[in-house]
């Protein structure tokens, strides 16, 4: 196990390092209650700390190696060294006060993730998003809030996209509903410039693009948006992301995730193909 990732945030650390502490103690046979007290902790924080929920203590972490018997230093030090870094701060971490407690797990896993694949019906992406769009959509979901507020929200949102520009950027597969596409968001001329935006993207060699039409009719995520994002890590194969309007929902067991991506691979067949995207945007702009 190396800790040498670049892209892998302290998000997707804490979760690999707790992955591997829960195999550890599995492997003993100690119960979260034992460990817990090993380190004058709940038998709770045990399981938070094994989901990558909470931050790690390097001194938990050397006491949860001892009590597992990792006690050749060529074991421990990749394990302390990957608690070292999962506590580094991120810097969204400087807008905690614009960006809700809820999303901020999702900014590490984005930056973290080889490939994402969402469906939206409601708006533009937000890795897809001009920065205009981008304004309008969050001035017009916080109505009322200070206009630097609205402009720190826009600076994350473009901060975001500096993924898709690294050198090892992650694969983005988006399927967006007509309907995300004909909803005026800042007017005629911001939306213009968002599609046009969309089709400049359908020449980027890590993005594929689709559009599910109204003529395709009702279809099999009709329950809403969804993201699924992928890792090369084998402790973090994938995680679905759910947004809500007070929170989010990350779901990785199993049986949750198949659920999704059945409905991803069915979206996918049943949409615009990829090579037929920019004509389908273009033919949106033409009537607006």
């Amino acid at each position: 196990m190396t800790t040498g990732d670049l892209h892998r945030g302290p998000t997707v650390r804490r979760i690999v390092l707790g992955s591997q502490l829960r195999r550890l103690r599995e492997g003993r046979g100690i119960s979260r209650e034992a460990a817990g007290y090993s380190i004058r902790a709940s038998e709770s924080k045990i399981s938070r700390l094994e989901l990558g929920r909470v931050s790690f203590k390097e001194r938990d972490v050397a006491d949860l190696l001892t009590l597992y018997g990792v006690t050749a230093e060529a074991e421990r030090e990749p394990l302390l060294s990957l608690a070292r870094d999962a506590n580094q701060p991120s810097w969204w971490q400087n807008y905690g006060d614009v960006l809700p407690g809820w999303f901020q797990p999702y900014i590490g896993l984005e930056e973290s993730a080889t490939l994402i694949r969402s469906y939206e019906v409601q708006f533009v992406p937000g890795l897809l998003q001009t920065e205009d769009y981008a304004r309008a959509v969050i001035a017009q979901g916080g109505r009322g809030s200070p206009r630097e507020d609205v402009e720190r929200r826009v600076n994350v949102r473009m901060q975001r996209q500096h993924i898709l520009a690294r050198p090892s950027p992650p694969h983005l597969w988006m399927v967006l509903d007509e309907a995300a596409l004909r909803r005026s968001i800042g007017g005629t001329k911001v939306m213009r410039a968002q599609l046009e935006h969309l089709i400049a993207l359908t020449e980027q060699p890590n993005v594929t693009l689709q559009v599910m039409p109204f003529s395709f009719g009702g279809h099999v995520a009709e329950g809403g948006a969804f993201s699924i994002l992928q890792f090369p890590e084998a402790d973090l194969p994938y995680v679905v992301y759910l947004e809500q309007l007070a929170g989010a929902a990350y779901l990785d067991k199993l049986e949750d995730v198949d659920r999704y991506l059945a409905a991803m691979n069915r979206l996918c067949v049943d949409s615009v193909p990829p090579e037929r995207a920019a004509s389908a945007i273009n033919k949106i702009i033409n009537e607006i």
